[in-house]
């Protein structure tokens, strides 16, 4: 099958089996579809650091870090809107129980920063039932003319 172009959406299908290299080559796989797409330094950032919150926390609160146990990614990257799904293979969680790391009793909780990171920076953030999948949304912003 021959590569998606920069205008065609580029879909991704990606079971990982090892936190670490897995990660990263996700990362970079995406990172290089963002690229040919034209997507700002400041874009990039924000999907790099939401995909490595999301899958990261699949590994360690969802599957527990357990041998054995994969983390699934999909990906459709088009040019202005990039839509991600990360599932692990845990009993899933109720994102609304996650403490708000910025009420001042939860300061020192190093517990809820990630969902709140992929909240602030992704346009759509949404868990499905029973909660070990994420689905995250990201929009390229309107470029400014100067």
């Amino acid at each position: 099958m021959a590569p998606a172009g920069p205008c065609e959406p580029l879909e991704l299908d990606i079971t990982l089996r090892e936190m670490r290299a897995d990660v990263e080559r996700v990362q970079t796989r995406v990172a290089d579809a963002l690229r040919e797409r034209c997507y700002d330094n400041d874009s990039m950032f924000a999907v790099r650091l939401c995909l490595e919150e999301a899958l990261v926390n699949a590994f360690r609160h969802g599957n527990r870090f357990e041998p054995g146990l994969v983390v699934k990614f999909q990906a459709s990257i088009g040019p202005e809107t990039c839509t991600f799904q990360v599932e692990d293979q845990g009993e899933g969680f109720d994102p609304g129980g996650v403490p708000d790391p910025t009420s001042d009793e939860n300061l020192e909780i190093p517990s809820g920063r990630g969902i709140m990171l992929m909240r602030a920076y992704m346009s759509e953030v949404e868990y499905l039932d029973p909660g070990n999948r994420i689905r995250m949304v990201f929009k390229k912003p309107a470029s400014g003319s100067d």
